[in-house]
């Protein structure tokens, strides 16, 4: 019996020549389709835990299925690593065999009986909390009146990835793009950073002061972000000023909206994606403090795994998603 991490119980090598399996190779024959279908799991979702949550079995079931199919190719397909497994290249080699046509197959497969009226699963999809409520629930809604159901989870890029990868999401919207071969991406979105404040502040630093000065007109200004490192107003300052910000928040709030509200009521000053603010800064009740030629701009990106989904609505949501986004 062994012990640890479940995912690094999948193989076992000798101390002769890496790459080989410890299985003995049987005789050539015809490849289990099952087999190849658990492989092309593992390797899309990168741990064995996930992808038998994604098929429906067990770890240990994973595991014995991708040992049958090393002991057919007589080769090690992925090494244990301590947050899952890393494809071979014997592994990349053959999922890109195997891909498109086990994709095609589960699309044949799983169009159901004759006759059969079953809804479709709720879409998982999850992202930044202001930009799934602000933009990305007004442009789904109307997907309701044709059944289609949401399950919406708010998050860092990072976390969300990482439940992407496991299986817990279908699509993920990122705020960095994704890195690895584990995942597919389109870009979906630029957002424009903007300094803004309310018109009192804006009145108190001086109208063109900050164009003139830079940064040294704003100091002594209460700066309000969503977190201590102030990440957006950071980079901002490296990006627009050439200069590192050394300052501390007056008001931090793990949303983007919270820090709308605390701005508009005359916090301070802070740095927002001009999609979150359109309405405060065509009323007047924000006014931004600069207006830079090469404003900080950063693109979201629409990612889920690899293939065809098994859901339907999955494409539905993910087509709207790429039509709407041009407009936010």
């Amino acid at each position: 019996m062994t012990h640890g991490d479940p995912d690094t119980s999948a193989t076992s090598t000798t101390s002769g020549t890496p790459g080989t399996s410890t299985t003995s190779a049987t005789s050539p024959g015809p490849l289990d389709l099952s087999l190849l279908r658990t492989f092309l799991a593992v390797h899309r979702a990168g741990s064995f835990t996930a992808a038998g949550r994604l098929l429906g079995l067990s770890q240990p079931t994973v595991t014995t299925q991708i040992r049958s199919l090393e002991g057919q190719l007589g080769r090690e397909l992925f090494e244990r690593r301590s947050r899952g497994v890393v494809p071979t290249a014997v592994a990349d080699q053959l999922a890109a065999q195997v891909a498109a046509p086990l994709d095609a197959l589960a699309v044949v497969a799983d169009r159901g009986a004759p006759g059969t009226d079953q809804s479709p699963e709720p879409v998982h999809i999850a992202g930044p909390a202001e930009l799934l409520c602000t933009r990305v629930l007004p442009a789904l809604a109307p997907l309701t009146a044709d059944g289609v159901r949401l399950r919406v989870t708010p998050g860092l890029t990072d976390d969300l990835l990482h439940g992407l990868r496991g299986g817990r999401f279908d699509l993920v919207i990122a705020t960095a793009r994704p890195r690895g071969r584990t995942l597919t991406w389109e870009p979906l979105a630029d957002e424009e950073f903007v300094l803004v404040a309310s018109p009192a502040w804006a009145e108190r630093v001086g109208a063109g002061r900050v164009a003139a000065e830079g940064p040294a007109a704003l100091h002594g200004v209460p700066l309000v972000s969503y977190a201590e490192d102030l990440p957006i107003a950071r980079r901002y300052w490296r990006h627009v000023f050439g200069t590192r910000l050394a300052a501390q928040a007056a008001i931090t709030v793990p949303d983007l909206r919270g820090v709308l509200a605390a701005v508009v009521a005359g916090a301070g000053i802070t740095v927002l994606p001009r999609y979150l603010c359109l309405a405060e800064l065509a009323s007047g009740t924000l006014v931004p403090l600069l207006t830079p030629e090469d404003p900080p701009i950063n693109t979201s990106y629409l990612t889920h795994r690899p293939g065809s989904p098994d859901n339907p609505h999955v494409t539905l949501v993910r087509e709207r998603l790429l039509r709407a986004a041009p407009g936010w």
